[in-house]
């Protein structure tokens, strides 16, 4: 991050991609020694994005930093700032400010089996763990991708579900709970989806990102299902405002989700995960 800890780094927008309805993948090229400062960021980190002149909104950083020069970024749009972003171009300046937060503990996860669920835009920030599972993959156990959303066309990172699939012991299983004529995977919540695969909780950790409330269920029968609260790792990514613990609006008890995460464990959290809601 730059001395100062408000004041973004410079970036060009190297491509803009549809990635769903209303998301858009931006891929950010970092000026002025920006990518310095982004050379070793780790999945689950997260960044500010500034529209010039309307603002700027935390996102989580969408690909691992080995993948390339570029950051990347799913903005879906919600309001002022993400509508000021969609409007941009390949080419326009943005602010980048982070990187921020801590990171999934992959080097803990070596040799373990990972169970990864993302729902909807909740998937950007599981994108970089799955990139460095393939990357090193010798390095973990059996990868398995629930993956979900509202409609089909709300999936995100769908020209990449072959290289996943295709990827030495891994799986990835699709949900979406409206259908439309085309749709051949599974209907319904991944809670329902979670329930088929039943993955077994032995040398294994979860890593789960998507809507609050998705977020509620799905740790809860991860539970009942023998995942240890240690071994259940959440990205929480809502309510953040300043990303320096200053402002308090994502308090989490006594924890600020900008500063003491945005990942933890159940363990970390527990019955705090309710206010979350």
């Amino acid at each position: 991050m730059s001395e100062n800890p408000m004041m973004p780094h410079l970036g060009r927008l190297a491509a803009v991609k549809d990635l769903a309805t209303e998301i858009k993948l931006l891929r950010v090229e970092l000026l002025n020694g920006g990518s310095k400062a982004f050379c070793d960021c780790k999945p689950g980190q997260f960044a500010f994005l500034s529209a010039f002149g309307l603002g700027e909104a935390p996102f989580g950083i969408a690909n691992a930093a080995e993948r390339g020069p570029y950051l990347e970024f799913a903005v879906n749009r919600l309001g002022n700032v993400t509508t000021g972003l969609h409007e941009l171009g390949e080419g326009d300046m943005v602010g980048v400010r982070g990187p921020m937060g801590n990171c999934f503990p992959m080097e803990q996860f070596r040799g373990k089996n990972l169970v990864v669920l993302g729902g909807g835009i909740g998937g950007a920030p599981l994108r970089p763990v799955i990139q460095h599972v393939l990357d090193h993959r010798a390095d973990y156990g059996r990868l398995t991708i629930l993956w979900a959303a509202r409609r089909p066309d709300l999936l995100v990172f769908t020209d990449e579900y072959e290289e996943w699939r295709k990827a030495p012991n891994a799986c990835l299983h699709l949900t979406v709970d409206v259908p439309d004529k085309k749709w051949d995977h599974n209907v319904g919540l991944i809670t329902d989806l979670l329930k088929k695969v039943d993955p077994s909780p032995e040398n294994a950790v979860s890593i789960t990102c998507g809507p609050p409330i998705m977020i509620h269920y799905v740790t809860r029968l991860l539970a009942e299902m023998g995942f240890a609260p240690r071994n259940n790792y959440v990205t929480l990514e809502a309510r953040m405002h300043c990303g320096l613990g200053k402002c308090g609006r994502c308090n989490l008890g006594e924890k600020l989700i900008c500063v003491d995460g945005p990942v933890f464990n159940m363990e970390q959290v527990g019955d705090l995960l309710e206010t979350y809601l």
